[in-house]
């Protein structure tokens, strides 16, 4: 696992990208990426030296294509595009999301339709390596002609101009490459374009924003399994024969894991016979009709964004055969897409996780459990408020899962008329995956309560398991105390797949 990720523009995928923008990964570049790569600039230098008019090459940008520009001022041309492109505003990417973009860029150079030399990816890879990254703002691409903006301010600190970050200090990029080995670049002919063409920004996003959602998933099963059992309820609505009966992949996996989850459980049978419940509340026992579609949603994503990974995106595409063809590869609606179809699934599972936290603080509803899940009612307010936290975040949910992607504004003179809207996804899509990650904590947190409420009965063994996971980061609430540490200390924990682990070890 230590060795390093092998760029060759072909094989990229979801968990190598979370393993170097999160784990440090180092990175490496394939030689026969480098060959193909030296084959395509060798075409993009004869189309210079024989004074061919090709878009982004021999001439302007966008609605300025038809711009010819003279061979002396060549070079003038790609590294203003950089500098003018830069224009990005708002909050910075956080370095994950950062990290993950820039290897995301290296891989594509690395397939070798961009026309630029090796020395683009090599740089990038080395600023990966050193643990340099440049701050991103996170708005100003519409996620056509590619993410322009944060991609040009990747290019102005690859070109020494702008900031680089390690994890000390900041500094001016050029002095930072210096401190680590590295020298800016020159560039050539095309390769401003190269830098900034292309959908890395929001798939670098979406792609770590998969692994969050599928340890969501997850742990939405553990925090459901844990509530049903502080409830008292029936896991008869998971049958593996009810679910056969309608079909549906997503919601087949969900029961089994369910069912993995609750077995052996002493809570179930000390209410299996005698009592009256016909049928649990929606939010109990239609957790496989809900789940289950989220995690089909999960896996759509997850194959649009995998196979973007390793997509030529940029414009014009060099061919072996020496064409420069003009395309529209860089346009963003695949991805953009998958983003809003994963915002729209997660907000499911956060409305459903807060329908289960409200019915184990509802004194009506919990089955006998204390109001609030506090012994001292009245004078202590217990989890009431923690479950007014999750109400806001689900309703947050619920307005950030309207669509990015079906808005369009044209840009660039209406030469950019149709444009998808990508990084707005991305962006509300991080936002979302936070919420959730937070509304699961708050269930975990009200479920072990509720579960140690029914001692000396134990639940089932992977409940108790993960009870042993909640407990070992916040303490029982035994009196009134300031709630949101422990549910900032259970949202990192459902982050870093602290409760898929558990789910992981019945499988």
């Amino acid at each position: 696992m230590n060795e390093p990720v092998m760029l060759d523009g072909r094989s990229l995928t979801i968990a190598d990208v979370e393993a170097v923008a999160r784990g440090g990964r180092d990175v490496s570049l394939a030689g026969d990426a480098r060959d193909r790569m030296l084959r395509a600039h060798h075409h993009v230098d004869r189309i210079v030296r024989d004074r061919e008019v090709v878009y982004g090459v021999t001439t302007g940008f966008g609605k300025l294509s038809e711009v010819a520009i003279p061979p002396e001022r060549l070079a003038d041309l790609q590294v203003n595009l950089v500098r003018s492109h830069a224009s990005g505003v708002g909050q910075n990417l956080t370095r994950e999301a950062t990290r993950a973009m820039m290897l995301l860029r290296a891989n594509v150079l690395a397939k070798g339709y961009s026309g630029a030399r090796p020395q683009l990816p090599e740089l990038l890879v080395a600023m990966l390596n050193a643990g340099l990254w440049p701050p991103i703002p996170e708005q100003g691409s519409v996620g056509a002609s590619g993410d322009l903006a944060p991609l040009a301010h990747l290019g102005l600190a690859m070109i020494g101009e702008g900031e680089l970050y390690d994890d000390a200090t900041s500094g001016p990029a050029s002095d930072m490459l210096r401190r680590h080995g590295l020298a800016p670049l020159a560039l050539g002919p095309k390769e401003g374009i190269t830098l900034i063409n292309g959908t890395q920004a929001h798939t670098a996003i979406a792609a770590l924003a998969v692994s969050d959602a599928l340890r969501l998933w997850i742990t939405a099963h553990v925090a459901g399994a844990m509530s049903l059992e502080a409830l008292l309820g029936t896991p008869v609505a998971f049958d593996a024969r009810i679910h056969e009966a309608r079909g549906q992949a997503g919601q087949q996996r969900s029961a089994a894991l369910l069912r993995e989850l609750l077995a052996h459980s002493e809570i179930r049978e000390s209410h299996r016979y005698g009592d009256p419940r016909v049928q649990d509340a929606y939010a109990l026992r239609c957790m496989p009709q809900v789940h289950g579609p989220v995690g089909d949603a999960i896996e759509f994503a997850e194959s649009l964004v995998s196979r973007e990974l390793n997509a030529a995106t940029d414009n014009p595409l060099v061919f072996e055969n020496g064409e420069l063809l003009s395309g529209g590869n860089f346009h963003g609606q695949a991805v953009a897409l998958a983003l809003d179809v994963l915002a729209i699934a997660l907000t499911n599972l956060a409305t459903i996780a807060e329908r289960r936290i409200d019915r184990l603080v509802h004194p009506d509803l919990n089955q006998g459990l204390p109001p609030f899940l506090t012994r001292d009612a009245g004078v202590c307010s217990g989890f009431m408020m923690a479950q007014v936290t999750a109400a806001a975040l689900a309703s947050e949910c619920k307005v950030l899962s309207h669509p990015a992607s079906v808005d369009t504004i044209p840009t660039d003179g209406s030469k950019e008329d149709v444009v998808p809207m990508a990084m707005g996804a991305a962006w509300k899509l991080q936002r979302v995956v936070r919420n959730v990650q937070h509304v699961m904590g708050i269930e975990l947190m009200c479920a072990a309560q509720g579960v140690e409420y029914r001692r000396p009965l134990r639940a089932a063994r992977a409940v108790e398991e993960a009870v042993t996971v909640v407990r070992e980061l916040v303490q029982p609430l035994e009196q009134d105390r300031v709630l949101a540490p422990d549910i900032a200390a259970l949202a990192r924990a459902v982050a870093a797949g602290r409760f898929t682990n558990v789910a992981m070890a019945i499988a």
